[in-house]
């Protein structure tokens, strides 16, 4: 008998661990504490952000408010100037009108025309004497 002999141990039987099942209320409020915790690191990055955009804005606004006083004033400077602009383009085309050469040389010189007679008022003449001289 030479073949091999399986020894048998005895085996033990398995002793089941058991289990201490949690407490249901323990594992809720571990749940609340973790809501609560993520919930007060959101609240404190919001306020974190909020106090960033309030600073900036009140750095951004005198700047604001200054660039409108500057548009105004460019603007009111613009209304001038085109005004202006009109006035000269309106002269202009006055003084290069053919048709009305004539008015135009009378206003800048002296020249009066054929058909009308210069009347020089002297200081003891009143245009009312001037009328009652005529015929």
């Amino acid at each position: 008998m030479n073949a091999i002999q399986v020894t048998r141990e005895e085996l033990q039987p398995i002793q089941q661990r058991r289990t201490v099942p949690r407490p249901k209320r323990h594992l809720r409020q571990r749940s609340y504490q973790v809501m609560a915790l993520e919930t007060t690191v959101k609240i404190g990055v919001n306020l974190a952000i909020s106090a960033a955009a309030v600073s900036a804005l009140s750095q951004l606004l005198p700047h604001h408010w200054s660039g409108q006083e500057k548009l105004r004033q460019v603007r009111t400077e613009v209304k001038t100037a085109q005004e202006r602009v009109n006035n000269l383009r309106t002269e202009f085309s006055n003084t290069f009108d053919s048709r009305q050469a004539n008015s135009i040389v009378q206003q800048h010189g002296n020249r009066i025309p054929l058909n009308q007679k210069q009347i020089v008022l002297t200081n003891n003449t009143t245009p009312a004497e001037i009328k009652e001289s005529t015929p």
